[in-house]
C-alpha cells in the first residue's frame, strides 16, 4: 500500500488528491507543522534527509517531490486517463503544465509569502527598515510578476477547458496549488473569471473533497 506522509497545509495534499482521483488505496501518516516556525517536523528527517513533504513510499521505494511522486504513480499505476498521449499537443502541454507549476508559477508565490513575514518575524529596533524593504520588494517585483503568471493562467483557460486540454489531467491537480496560494494572497478579480471557475470546479469534484477529509484541514495560504 500507497504511504502518504503528509504535512498540514502543505502541498502534499494534492498527492491524497491524485490518489484519490486514481481510486488507489493509501495510508494517511500526518506531521503538524511547528506553530513558531511553520516548519516541518524533525520526524520527516527518519523518511527523507530533507525532512520536507510530500514524501510516498511505496514498498521499499521512497519518491519526493510533488512533481516526481505524480509521474511515479501515473507510471505504475494504470488505468487512470490522467495524463494524455504521449508526442500530441495535450501531451506535450500536459508536461509543461507539470513542471511550470512548482517551476516559475511557485517562485513568486514564495517571494511573497517570505516578504510577507519578514516584518514580523525582524527584531523590533530593525523592523521599520525590514518592513520598507519587504514593502519595495512586493510592490517593485513580487507582485507584478504574480499578477503576469496569473494574467497567463487566465489566458491559456481560454484555450481549453483544461490546462492540458480538454479533459481533466493530473496537471489540473498540480496547478491547483498555484492558484489556491495566489488566490489566497490577492483574490481573484472580475478580470479573473476563468480561474475562479477553474478553483470552484476543482473544489466541487468528489475526489477532492475525499482527500480532504483524509487530510484534514487545508489552509491555501
Amino acid at each position: 500500500m500507497i504511504v502518504v506522509h503528509h504535512l498540514n497545509n502543505s502541498r502534499s495534499q494534492r498527492v491524497l488528491w491524485l490518489l484519490e482521483e486514481m481510486g488507489v488505496d493509501y495510508e494517511v501518516r500526518r506531521y503538524e507543522r511547528d506553530a513558531q516556525t511553520m516548519l516541518a517536523p524533525p520526524e520527516l528527517r527518519a523518511i527523507h534527509p530533507l525532512g520536507k513533504s510530500p514524501v510516498i513510499q511505496d514498498g521499499d521505494i521512497v519518491v519526493a517531490e510533488t512533481g516526481a511522486i505524480v509521474e511515479y504513480l501515473l507510471e505504475t499505476r494504470a488505468g487512470h486517463g490522467l495524463r494524455p498521449q504521449a508526442g500530441t499537443a495535450d501531451g506535450r502541454r500536459y508536461t509543461y503544465w507539470l513542471h511550470y507549476a512548482e517551476g516559475s508559477a511557485m517562485t513568486p508565490l514564495l517571494l511573497k509569502l517570505i516578504f510577507s513575514a519578514l516584518p514580523t518575524r525582524s527584531p523590533g529596533l530593525v523592523r521599520p527598515i525590514v518592513k520598507a524593504i519587504a514593502a519595495k520588494a512586493q510592490s517593485g517585483f513580487i507582485d507584478p510578476q504574480i499578477a503576469s503568471h496569473t494574467a497567463y493562467w487566465e489566458a491559456e483557460l481560454g484555450k481549453s477547458t483544461w490546462f492540458a486540454g480538454d479533459r481533466f489531467s493530473a496537471a489540473d491537480i498540480m496547478m491547483s496549488f498555484p492558484l489556491e496560494a495566489a488566490s489566497s494572497r490577492v483574490p481573484f478579480g472580475p478580470d479573473k473569471p476563468r480561474l475562479k471557475a477553474f478553483l470552484q470546479t476543482i473544489h466541487a469534484r468528489p475526489a477532492y473533497q475525499r482527500a480532504l477529509t483524509r487530510g484534514g484541514p487545508y489552509a491555501y495560504a
